[in-house]
């Protein structure tokens, strides 16, 4: 079968498409024919290089990924052959107490497809079949493809790890990446009032055509945080939701009312910044981790698709042979919503 691996860290030349074994399903898997996939940061981080990843062959990449089931392994009566299901990347063992109270994502021997596992970069796969959900009907192959990384975590964040009550306002940095999008339709579907950050004006005439409250460009103000608290007429937002890391969490510091929260899933800005700790305690703030999502998670974040007939954005859709092109746009950072590929 054709799969898009590396067999070295490195740049983009190091991203090969050929030919790698088929794969065959264990007890507990499910064997899927890939439809479309959609790129993620992660494949780029792997790519050069990150520690645990010890390459001892080629690496197939990528994580986000729908398609159809073809075969079934041992025991699974999940899914059948036939059904269309879009796919959960975040591994656990399904045996710890984590994964029993259903906090998988908190699991010590959690891993992610494209990361520490085979990824979904290839015409068909081989995953536990606890990790495959049904397709939203109304989504296209592409949208279906770009809906769980970026969702899953958005949703993660918001309602498992910051308790997002409808209604309340949120920091969203860094519009027209995946994560941020992805919040920004959860929380606007729930009734909350969104506020968000960007380099580029387009990208945020974007998101407020997409039910952002205000925006505001960090590049061309002094104080981008003291200006999103401004919007809010002086309050501070209930939360912010931050996917940059270092450069942003002063931002959120200053933009959040008194009593905020702070929820954080990547470092794509940088890993480490100093943190005032007078300013937290005395503002009653919380800054919080968080990292894909429960099993559950990701069953009620696909209904909430469902339900709402909710669309991820999708910036642009690539052939299977085409991701040297893709990876370099989402790299410049010129993308608006998920990369996705054909299969």
């Amino acid at each position: 079968m054709r799969a898009i691996f590396i067999s070295e860290f490195g740049g983009p030349e190091k991203v090969q498409v050929g030919e790698q074994p088929e794969p065959l399903p264990k007890r507990g898997e499910a064997l899927v024919r890939i439809k479309a996939a959609a790129l993620n940061h992660l494949d780029i981080w792997v790519r050069k290089g990150r520690p645990g990843l010890d390459l001892q062959k080629a690496h197939v990449l990528g994580s986000d990924a729908a398609g159809i089931v073809e075969q079934v392994g041992e025991g699974v009566e999940t899914v059948k052959v036939g059904d269309e299901v879009v796919v959960n990347a975040g591994v656990s063992c399904m045996q710890c107490e984590f994964c029993l109270r259903g906090a998988q994502s908190e699991c010590p021997y959690f891993r992610l497809l494209g990361f520490q596992l085979e990824g979904v970069y290839a015409e068909r796969v081989a995953v536990p079949a606890v990790n495959l959900g049904p397709k939203p009907k109304h989504l296209s192959w592409e949208e279906s493809a770009a809906l769980t990384l970026s969702h899953l975590t958005a949703w993660h964040m918001l309602f498992y790890r910051a308790r997002f009550q409808p209604g309340e306002s949120v920091l969203l940095h860094g519009i027209g990446g995946g994560v941020a999008l992805a919040a920004l339709q959860i929380v606007t579907q729930c009734g909350g009032t969104a506020y968000v950050t960007s380099s580029s004006d387009e990208k945020l005439a974007k998101a407020k055509a997409l039910g952002a409250t205000g925006g505001v460009n960090y590049k061309q103000s002094a104080n981008p945080g003291a200006d999103i608290k401004a919007l809010t007429g002086g309050r501070g937002v209930d939360l912010a939701v931050d996917s940059v890391g270092a450069p942003t969490l002063p931002v959120s510091v200053a933009a959040m009312r008194r009593g905020g929260r702070m929820v954080t899933c990547g470092v794509t800005g940088g890993p480490e910044g100093p943190v005032n700790f007078q300013m937290l305690y005395w503002n009653h703030h919380s800054l919080l981790g968080s990292t894909m999502g429960s099993q559950e998670d990701h069953r009620q974040m696909l209904r909430f698709a469902e339900a709402t007939r909710l669309k991820p954005i999708v910036d642009r859709a690539y052939p299977f042979t085409g991701y040297r092109e893709a990876v370099q746009r989402m790299e410049s950072g010129a993308q608006f919503g998920k990369i996705a590929l054909t299969f």
